[in-house]
């Protein structure tokens, strides 16, 4: 009888050992941020961003006054993307740019 519950816990101790821990990684999520910045009384009601002539959104100018993001900030895909803004229907900046990921890109209005 001893050597049956010896051998039954030997096995549940030999099957524990193989369970062993998983472990995960994981890296930067692939996207940047826009943060627009400008005199926000000279462009009320927000502006719209196109991103490579595709893919169009409503955002708002945040103050310029600070060294950091306050305002909102637009999630983006990494990399090299063309941006455009427009105001009105008419195009107040556009320029080819490359973005890192997790890279704030902030862009001056005029």
């Amino acid at each position: 009888m001893k050597n049956i519950l010896f051998a039954i816990s030997l096995i549940f101790l030999l099957l524990g050992c193989f369970a062993g821990n998983k472990s995960t990684h994981g890296g930067l999520e692939n996207e940047a941020f826009l943060d627009i910045v400008g005199t926000q009384r000279n462009y009320v009601g927000g502006v719209t961003v196109i991103l490579d002539d595709k893919t169009s959104f409503k955002a708002e100018v945040n103050n310029p006054a600070s060294n950091t993001p306050r305002g909102k900030t637009y999630a983006i895909e990494a990399g090299q993307r063309t941006i455009a803004i427009q105001y009105d229907g008419k195009d107040i900046y556009r320029k080819q740019v490359f973005v890192s990921a997790q890279e704030t890109r902030r862009i001056a209005l005029p």
